[in-house]
């Protein structure tokens, strides 16, 4: 590129930095947080209530079929958008102004 114009990081032109301006970010500060795939949340919620039933209620074969269909759904819905979880939630808490 001419001018002393760089297209570096995300794609956007900028001016040529002095040396020592940029710092590194690390993928650990914007990826979210997951259990096994899962949000750390959901994943711990799923995980609390199969061990609920499997223990407390002693229902072992349910319980063990609620965390594999909960934890297998909360990691293809987490593969699709790692966002999920916000987005539902707040989509729980507006109201349905423009319902038919």
């Amino acid at each position: 590129m001419s001018g002393g114009r760089t297209n570096e990081g995300g794609g956007a032109v900028s001016a040529a930095l002095p040396d020592g301006y940029r710092v590194p970010v690390h993928r650990s500060l914007s990826d979210p947080i997951l259990l096994g795939g899962a949000p750390r949340g959901l994943a711990i919620a799923i995980g609390t209530l199969a061990a609920a039933l499997g223990i407390g209620l002693q229902l072992f074969v349910p319980g063990l079929l609620i965390w594999a269909l909960g934890h297998g759904a909360a990691v293809r819905a987490t593969k699709r958008d790692p966002d999920f979880v916000p987005v539902a939630t707040r989509h729980l808490k507006h109201k349905a102004y423009l319902s038919c």
